[in-house]
């Protein structure tokens, strides 16, 4: 496995891969590896000739007084499981590798599909995200990108601006992986006390005592979502950001789910963020 950790780098590896008739397979992640992540690159492996994976955290998409700083590095680690892939080569280079001395350019997706969920809760993320993922999409000359479905808002506004952009790659989205007990396997769980991430299972039995109730025939949003927020009550540890059910994947308002709807979570556990979401309707059953 290549470790290239410059533009310079990735740039020579993916032009040597190109010349050789490759298919590239993109997987941008944070580090902190987990079997999630890992399940993306399986799927990147049975797609593309080649699998790149990136390890970099990215200051564009953290706010203020968000975690930038605590979030977890251990690359070594990351190495010895991206291995057992196998990818073929992963990018971790420095921030100031990716935005160096006189950076001033950002892809900014305006519209609806950015201004709610995370979006309303954290401004300016999705702008990091569009950047840092474009210019990766770049780098790789990636032909396929994975992303969960933990971060359904993330893959629905990368597919917009890679259609808006023309940029000629194909976005999946993987499904969510939980843990044996439904917990949405994520970097941050580790933030959690063992207390705090029994709490945490709150989250994923809510969802699915919203899809118990869609599964009965309930169709009515704001009745899907108070199922969900009175379930959310009764953790004392848990304090909602949001609950919402939007149409997937255009993410626009609904007066009834009738067709795929995304019905997703934020939730505070303690001083940790974690996100959810189930797809209800057709391919979401």
């Amino acid at each position: 496995m290549k470790i290239l950790r410059t533009v310079k780098e990735i740039q020579a590896y993916a032009g040597d891969m190109k010349a050789a008739g490759k298919t590239i397979g993109l997987v941008p992640t944070m580090g902190a590896l987990h079997e999630g992540h890992l399940t993306l690159m399986r799927a990147a492996r049975e797609k593309c000739d080649i699998v790149i994976a990136s390890v970099f955290v990215n200051p564009t998409q953290f706010g203020p007084n968000e975690d930038f700083d605590a979030y977890p590095r251990r690359f070594d680690e990351d190495c010895e499981k991206l291995a057992t892939v196998p990818v073929d080569a992963v990018f971790h280079p420095e921030p100031a590798e990716m935005y160096p001395e006189g950076y001033c350019t950002y892809v900014n997706v305006e519209g609806d599909i950015t201004k709610k969920l995370c979006g309303a809760q954290r401004p300016g993320h999705f702008r990091g995200v569009a950047t840092v993922v474009t210019k990766l999409m770049n780098l790789s000359r990636a032909d396929e990108a994975f992303f969960g479905q933990k971060d359904a808002q993330q893959v629905v506004v990368i597919r917009r601006f890679v259609e808006d952009l023309n940029i000629n790659v194909h976005i999946h989205m993987v499904p969510i992986v939980r843990e044996e007990n439904g917990l949405a396997r994520s970097s941050r769980n580790q933030y959690l006390s063992p207390k705090e991430k029994e709490a945490a299972l709150i989250l994923s039995r809510s969802l699915q005592r919203a899809k118990e109730a869609y599964s009965f025939g309930e169709r009515e949003p704001e009745k899907i979502k108070q199922v969900v927020i009175d379930t959310l009550a009764t953790e004392p540890l848990a304090a909602i950001d949001y609950v919402d059910i939007y149409s997937f994947p255009a993410l626009q308002p609904i007066a009834t789910v009738d067709g795929q709807a995304l019905l997703a979570i934020a939730v505070r556990i303690g001083t940790t963020r974690l996100i959810d979401n189930v797809i209800l309707g057709k391919e979401g059953e």
